[in-house]
């Protein structure tokens, strides 16, 4: 086999080795060697002590005093975090790293930035050395063309990996590190891991319990002026902050439609998997938006008006129940391929359609088990998803499972088609692949069998353990068997290889409720174009566009397409009158009883120029019809647990 595979080898290169013209330069590739030591699950000897000034929240400037102890001298290997979990991808922002300076023995110590890993420093240590002493800046961002705003001047969202160095070597949860912050003066802070607030002069410096590495780069905080905590449950807690203390006030019965969150949570799952879980919420405009999971809390951002415009912000209430959700979906279980010993190891992310495709499940159910948004409301937000995918064309040559690729091929970057490129579709395509697998068990069951089956099953074990239980798609489809015999792994490698195919949105249908368009939109509908800012007319001429009249999306061979309008065109006039998103919403009702094109004047670049949009159709808006009486399996899906 050895031998054969040369001689292709051999074959293969001869040709390519006689394409050189003669007297061309034709140079070989210098050779790398890794010289960062592969982690390994052994203990570090030594507790790594991280002090964190977040004092210059003004500027965004956070000053790490960090004490790394060592064992021996010679080559050591300082990691900054690459892979993060959450983020699915090399997201950590190295290039907010500045001023590091190294010392052992009060000598500072000369570092080589890895040529291959920019994310690793190498450091020759002195013998006899006991400790490295880092201190080093993250300069965060201060606009949003510079990446996410983290400090502003009513509040802090700190990551820790973005302030730490670690050591190579070692798996992370074997790395002990205790950390204290401090923050501007009068300010609180809230995190899962718990923590002594300081008194006196040092009112302003929390310390944090000591734990592992790993555990403490889960552990994200939020801090900020004006904040409140709210218990939901024993172990559970609602930690909010906002620009203005207004934003902060929540009626009884909204407090209440979150308590409910975690009942119905619990009731679903069956166990919690934290000792303690805290919403980490920030009410703002100032603030990056965030969503993201961790085991023992999670980083959710909002618009101001969570509270104070609750009758019409229901479309923005999704973000809870769905990170909530990843406590027990890609936090305690997690894909086998997706789990890394430590934060430099490559993930993979073929497992993100149970990660985050079941998590996006989960998180609609539960929302409407709570009430924290109503049934209704729900439906018309399975519809909002449906839709999208009826009239996206990307399934027709990229399949769902290569889409999983998407958190590092694009770092969820601006793309000019997404609904035909395709994006990170393992999250809402996901969802309907779950919604079949429900519909099947009822079906196949008698009734007897759902879902719900499925994630006691799957997650509702080792109550209060946060680390990890891995699985394959073996595993998913070994415990779908256990429930409903069925060939699912068949079924489940199907839907997630098939290109060619309609979306899959039967398990709707299934379950109770298929997908109609209508001329007006629902109430649903119009909270997510309010909290977009746009209007959305996707179903019918083809694109949503601002309110500035910038298109922000086109599908793919729909009637504005086919009138060269993509992404970024600006629309200056809607026949002949100055835009508005209404002006625009009237001419899609106008040309339904006239032959004459919708008349666009469009500026592109520094063209302007008129896009003539051939469309006789209506208004068109997705929702949901019940088929048949009773109850469905998607209102017993919806229905609170007792």
């Amino acid at each position: 086999m050895i031998r054969s595979l040369a001689l292709l080898l051999a074959t293969v290169a001869a040709p390519a080795l006689a394409q050189v013209p003669a007297g061309n330069s034709a140079p070989q590739p210098v050779p790398f060697v890794d010289t960062v030591p592969e982690a390994r699950d052994a203990a570090y000897p030594g507790v790594i002590a991280l002090d964190v000034d977040a004092t210059d929240n003004l500027r965004g400037i956070f000053r790490i005093k960090e004490t790394i102890p060592v064992a021996q001298g010679g080559h050591t290997v300082l990691l900054y975090p690459k892979w993060l979990p959450g983020n699915h991808a090399p997201r950590g922002e190295i290039e907010k790293v500045a001023g590091l300076v190294i010392r052992a023995n009060g000598r500072i110590l000369p570092w080589t930035r890895d040529p291959v890993d920019v994310y690793a420093f190498h450091i020759d240590v002195p013998q006899g050395a006991k400790r490295l002493d880092v201190e080093f800046q993250f300069i965060s961002a201060t606009k949003a063309d510079q990446g996410r705003i983290v400090a502003t001047p009513s509040m802090i969202s700190l990551q820790p990996n973005s302030v730490s160095l670690y050591p190579a070597g070692y798996f992370t949860r074997q790395i002990p590190v205790k950390m204290t912050v401090k923050y501007p003066d009068g300010w609180t802070a809230a995190s899962g891991l718990p923590s002594r607030k300081g008194t006196g002069a040092n009112a302003s410096t929390y310390t944090y319990d000591q734990t592992n590495y790993e555990v403490l780069v889960d552990s994200p905080i939020l801090a900020g002026r004006y904040g409140r905590s709210i218990p939901l449950s024993q172990r559970v807690f609602l930690d909010v902050f906002a620009d203005t203390p207004k934003e902060l006030e929540a009626k009884p019965e909204q407090i209440t439609a979150h308590q409910q969150l975690v009942t119905q949570a619990v009731k679903t799952f069956g166990a919690q998997h934290y000792d303690n879980y805290h919403f980490l919420l920030s009410i703002t405009d100032q603030l990056g938006g965030i969503g993201l999971e961790h085991h023992r809390s999670s980083e959710n951002g909002v618009k101001p008006g969570y509270f104070t415009e609750w009758e019409t912000g229901a479309a923005a209430r999704n973000l809870l129940p769905h990170e909530y959700t990843h406590s027990w979906d890609g936090k305690f279980r997690r894909g086998a391929d997706l789990w890394t010993p430590d934060f430099r190891t490559p993930m993979r992310n073929s497992l993100l359609w149970v990660y985050e495709g079941q998590t996006q499940f989960w998180g609609y159910v539960l929302q409407a088990r709570s009430g924290l948004v109503s049934k209704q409301d729900t439906l018309d937000a399975y519809a909002a998803i449906l839709g999208n995918y009826d009239t996206a064309p990307g399934r027709q040559w990229r399949n769902l499972v290569d889409t999983t690729n998407d958190p590092v091929i694009s770092a969820r970057r601006p793309k000019g088609w997404s609904n035909y490129q395709r994006s990170e579709d393992y999250y809402n395509e996901g969802l309907m692949v779950w919604m079949e697998v429900d519909a099947m068990l009822r079906q196949k069951s008698g009734g007897t069998k759902s879902i719900d089956d499925f994630a006691r099953a799957f997650f509702g074990v080792r109550d209060g353990d946060y680390g990890e239980l891995t699985y394959t798609i073996d595993d998913v489809a070994k415990t779908l068997n256990g429930i409903q015999p069925y060939d699912w792994a068949g079924f489940l490698n199907q839907r997630l290889t098939e290109t060619g195919k309609p979306a899959p949105i039967q398990g709707f249908a299934m379950n109770g409720y298929k997908l109609v368009y209508g001329p007006e939109p629902t109430s649903y509908f119009k909270g997510l174009e309010k909290l977009r800012s746009g209007t959305d007319l996707s179903y019918s001429i083809g694109l949503t566009v601002n309110k500035e009249g910038e298109v922000s999306s086109t599908i793919w061979d729909s009637p504005a397409f086919k009138a060269g309008v993509d992404v970024g065109t600006t629309i200056l006039s809607v026949n002949g009158v100055a835009f508005t998103g209404d002006r625009l919403k009237e001419a899609v009702v106008a040309a339904k009883t006239s032959r004459d094109p919708i008349r666009l004047l469009v500026k592109s670049q520094d063209q302007v120029r008129e896009a003539l949009i051939d469309y006789h159709g209506g208004p068109r808006y997705p929702r949901l019809e019940k088929t048949g009486t009773g109850d469905t399996g998607l209102d017993r899906l919806l229905a609170p647990r007792p």
